[in-house]
């Protein structure tokens, strides 16, 4: 088996390696630790919250690894805000903590997916924000529409019946159950346009799954965003960005940072061929960032 180590206070590097027989690598990951929390400015008051178990695959020949997320939706009536209710947690941890604690306590404060889904219905546009690296990058985009198809299907979740309605976007083909019990036109990551709170939604490839596991309806939690400066971006421009970083994190790292990394195999010696860009055996989301 591979041992990769970078031989800094604040990085580690995670290589996930099913096929152990050959050593093949699937995915590279850089987790940076962050020693302080960015100031924030609030948008709006939440008056409910929603907690969703978020699930996509790395691997999608053998679909044997998972990348999974708690996120929380935050709607209030002016806009809804969908991020890591991971980071949220992470956030309040660093907040409390000398920066020597945070890096005794290293371990605990893995972050987790770095995206922020801002939804503004009255201006009409959805925006985009998310860490690649140490940079935050940002893009708007117009309401996105969903064309439905409500189809005779129901399940239960979280003891709530919901209706089943299934659409094609961006390259993938969605199955999503609502709860017409919750008459709120939202839903996890980009899905709104309902006649009920979106509660669970896969995609026929079975790579991305979403699915509702806590509910609060009366939070006085403000929705927020970090004040920091973004790189704005167009939707193909983010991609092309955070394709370039997941094909090769540890080289992208040095030419955006000037920082080194010194990735070594369980022998300590170097593994040079840590900075070969690897293609990988997942797509995003979105699957049609190529075609723009």
């Amino acid at each position: 088996m591979i041992k990769r180590t970078i031989p800094f206070m604040i990085l580690c590097a995670i290589a996930l390696l099913p096929d152990i027989a050959n050593a093949k690598v699937l995915h590279r990951h850089l987790n940076i630790l962050q020693s302080s929390v960015p100031d924030s400015k609030t948008l709006a008051t939440d008056n409910m919250e929603f907690i969703y178990d978020f699930c996509y695959s790395v691997d999608t020949v053998s679909n044997s690894i998972d990348t999974r997320d708690k996120m929380m939706l935050q709607i209030s009536p002016e806009m809804s805000k969908f991020s890591s209710y991971t980071n949220m947690n992470v956030d309040s941890l660093i907040n409390t903590m000398s920066p020597d604690e945070v890096v005794a306590n290293a371990e605990k404060l893995v972050n987790g997916i770095p995206m922020i889904i801002l939804k503004d219905y009255a201006a009409g546009k959805f925006t985009h924000s998310e860490k690649i690296c140490l940079d935050w990058f940002k893009y708007e985009e117009s309401v996105p529409e969903f064309e439905w198809e409500l189809v005779d299907s129901v399940t239960t979740v979280l003891g709530y019946e919901c209706k089943g309605a299934r659409c094609s976007f961006r390259g993938r083909e969605w199955m999503v159950y609502y709860c017409e019990e919750i008459p709120v036109m939202d839903g996890p990551w980009k899905f709104h346009g309902l006649p009920g709170l979106i509660m669970a939604a896969r995609d026929a490839n079975k790579e991305y799954a979403f699915e509702c596991i806590s509910i609060n309806s009366h939070s006085s939690r403000d929705i927020t965003v970090y004040d920091v400066p973004y790189n704005n971006a167009t939707r193909k421009k983010f991609y092309d960005t955070l394709h370039r970083y997941d094909t090769n994190p540890f080289s992208y790292y040095q030419t955006t940072t000037g920082g080194s990394v010194t990735v070594t195999d369980e022998a300590g010696n170097p593994d040079l061929t840590a900075f070969d860009p690897m293609e990988l055996d997942y797509d995003y989301i979105e699957r049609d960032w190529r075609e723009k």
